[in-house]
């Protein structure tokens, strides 16, 4: 085919197992102005065998790659492209029948937008749909856009994408994420709420490879923002601690393999080289003799009045009266020592999250799978009951106290999150809290097994 309206391609890398499955899915398009490119990248499973299958339609271009990885590929198939429309399909996933047709005329109708993407099933490993995700239409019901749809059925302008320069390549993940945010930058997206789209959840996902999208999420964040930052200083980091109303005195002291819960959290805070002042508020006047033993001119005392370290005042007393003490201007993030897993990356992904955001407000979250209740008139009720169709506003998230970003002139008003809040997921790791001697015992071994 010369010139198709539609290039589809699929990524393969020892997924020949799932690879038929997909190709059939193309095959079985309500639409036929369309062409279909597989890609091997180096895969040592039958993949060849099961690429040489459909070497007799010429709708079917194939091509083997050395191992480039997924970014790479994408790009491949962006030059290989003949279509006015580009959209990957993964190995392992399935297109709906009428996904081309529905996708393509929506661009077709809305000029204005660069990208389109459904709604979709979650399948096992065994075809079976067990759940329906829905998302709220852009730019009507959502306006955050701090959750980037599913990079691998996103159909796009071939000439948006070539002006946004294609794909990151030296990330070696995020490339949705990535590809949302160029988008965003220049041009319009949109969404229809129709499933077209089974993505395939099991063990061998590139989504459960979550070190490694973590680190270029935060990554693509930072460069991002990186020419903003000067906008919104100072960059305060506060990190509170307390005598009393822990599970022991003086927490901040506890020991973790040879260092201080505060120790942890300075060093953490000042390799960051984006924060302008540590601000460390006590009620307890030994926590200056810690900071003596640094150089860094960015840390500071700040005294804590006891009655405000009560566990019944809230944090924004003493946060408001640190906020005064900067003239409430800029970004404040806040440090917590219970959480002694968190990264310096994690602590300024919190900055470059509420930036990203235009936000006020911006927490590190761990999202709720499990089934959660409160008690009701009969009993127990479901907060987050399983649905067949579930929406993006239906995900039930935890405040796992890692690190927190708010605008510091929220605390004039007595607020740590005003009116806009995101949210940025961290990982069970950095979610680690410690609330008892039991805790603690464990982030030791932790620590010690991990050499953290």
């Amino acid at each position: 085919m010369n010139n198709p309206k539609t290039t589809v391609y699929i990524p393969c890398y020892n997924y020949g197992r799932f690879l038929k499955e997909a190709t059939e899915s193309v095959l079985r398009q309500s639409c036929d102005n369309w062409e279909l490119l597989i890609i091997d990248d180096a895969s040592s499973d039958n993949t060849q065998d099961v690429m040489n299958l459909y070497k007799g339609d010429s709708r079917i271009r194939l091509f083997t790659v050395d191992g480039i990885g997924l970014p790479a590929v994408c790009n491949f198939a962006l030059r290989e492209a003949r279509g006015d429309y580009l959209i990957r399909l993964d190995a392992d996933d399935i297109f709906e029948e009428n996904i081309l047709l529905v996708l393509s005329n929506y661009l077709d109708r809305n000029p204005e937008c660069a990208m389109v993407f459904p709604d979709y099933y979650l399948i096992d490993e065994n075809n079976e749909i067990y759940a329906h995700e829905r998302t709220q239409k852009v730019f009507e019901q959502n306006h955050v856009f701090d959750n980037a749809p599913n990079g691998a059925c996103c159909l796009i302008r071939k000439s948006a994408l070539e002006d946004l320069g294609g794909y990151r390549e030296d990330l070696g993940a995020q490339d949705g994420f990535d590809l949302w945010r160029k988008v965003l930058k220049k041009y319009k997206p949109g969404n229809v709420n129709i499933p077209l789209f089974y993505y395939r959840r099991h063990s061998e996902n590139l989504t459960n490879q979550a070190n490694r999208i973590v680190l270029a999420r935060q990554q693509l964040k930072l460069e991002n923002v990186i020419d903003q930052l000067d906008k919104f200083r100072p960059i305060t980091a506060v990190i509170p601690c307390r005598r009393n109303y822990d599970f022991c005195e003086d927490l901040w002291r506890e020991d973790i393999v040879g260092k201080s819960l505060l120790e942890r959290a300075l060093e953490k805070v000042t390799r960051s080289s984006i924060v302008d002042k540590v601000i460390v508020p006590s009620d307890n006047p030994e926590v200056k003799k810690v900071l003596s033993r640094y150089s860094d001119e960015r840390l500071v005392y700040f005294e804590r009045k006891p009655e405000n370290t009560l566990r019944s005042v809230p944090l924004t007393r003493t946060l408001g009266r640190v906020a005064e003490s900067i003239d409430f201007r800029g970004i404040m993030v806040i440090v917590y020592l219970q959480t002694p897993f968190v990264t310096t990356q994690t602590i300024e992904e919190a900055i470059y999250t509420l930036i990203l955001n235009e936000a006020d407000c911006s927490v590190g979250v761990e999202e709720i799978r499990e089934p959660l209740y409160k008690r009701a008139a009969n009993g127990l009720q479901a907060i987050n009951p399983p649905k067949g169709i579930s929406t993006d506003f239906d995900l039930v998230y935890r405040d796992v106290g890692t690190a927190l970003a708010t605008k510091t002139g929220n605390l004039r008003a007595g607020s740590l999150y005003g009116p806009r809040t995101v949210k940025f997921i961290v990982s069970r790791e950095q979610s680690f809290v410690i609330n008892s001697d039991q805790s603690l015992r464990i982030a030791a071994i932790m620590s010690e097994n991990a050499k953290i």
